[in-house]
């Protein structure tokens, strides 16, 4: 009999880079499926939509690059979005000294990678509500779809001619969903 040996956030934090990316789920590594360019696409276009919003309106920070967020403590879960947005009100003073932000965003967005299964995708989804999240985008390229989730019984998955919005987080923000899977 094996007995699993879990990881703390700081282990997970020292390990080293082998060019593949991982998630920390209950103290477990997790390898997560490569991305392709219509992910890379995606998350570039959005990214550039919610940041221009927010940084015009000064209302927070918009974070990209797989920047961990420590979302539970023994065992130990840290998550990496696609583009995380945290409002101005929680950012602290002075950069923190911590390698993760601590707690949730108020947005997370994830972008599905062809290898992920919806099981993978509404784990997620459960992570960041559960965690505190107020709201998570799932964009599905292949699908040309964003399912928005609320809360675990609030979600809407929208398509064109619709518009992502988010009234209670970023009021007045607006995404058309045929401009966002609008061919390059």
């Amino acid at each position: 009999m094996s007995i699993a040996t879990l990881v703390s956030a700081e282990q997970f934090l020292r390990m080293p880079n082998d060019g593949c990316r991982y998630d920390l789920i209950a103290g477990e590594i997790r390898k997560t499926s490569p991305t392709g360019w219509k992910h890379g696409d995606m998350e570039s276009r959005l990214d550039r939509r919610l940041s221009q919003f927010v940084e015009e309106r000064r209302l927070g920070l918009v974070i990209t690059g797989d920047s961990g967020f420590l979302l539970a403590r023994d065992p130990d879960t840290v998550l990496c979005p696609d583009i995380a947005f945290v409002r101005k009100d929680r950012l602290p003073a002075q950069p923190p000294d911590e390698a993760f932000w601590q707690g949730p965003p108020d947005l997370a967005v994830e972008v599905a990678s062809p290898g992920d299964t919806l099981r993978e995708i509404d784990e997620k989804a459960k992570a960041w509500l559960d965690a505190g999240a107020a709201l998570v985008w799932i964009v599905n390229p292949a699908w040309r779809t964003v399912t928005v989730y609320r809360s675990a019984t609030d979600i809407q998955t929208l398509t064109a001619p619709a518009d992502l919005t988010a009234p209670d987080l970023l009021p007045g923000f607006r995404c058309p969903i045929a401009e966002l899977f609008a061919a390059p």
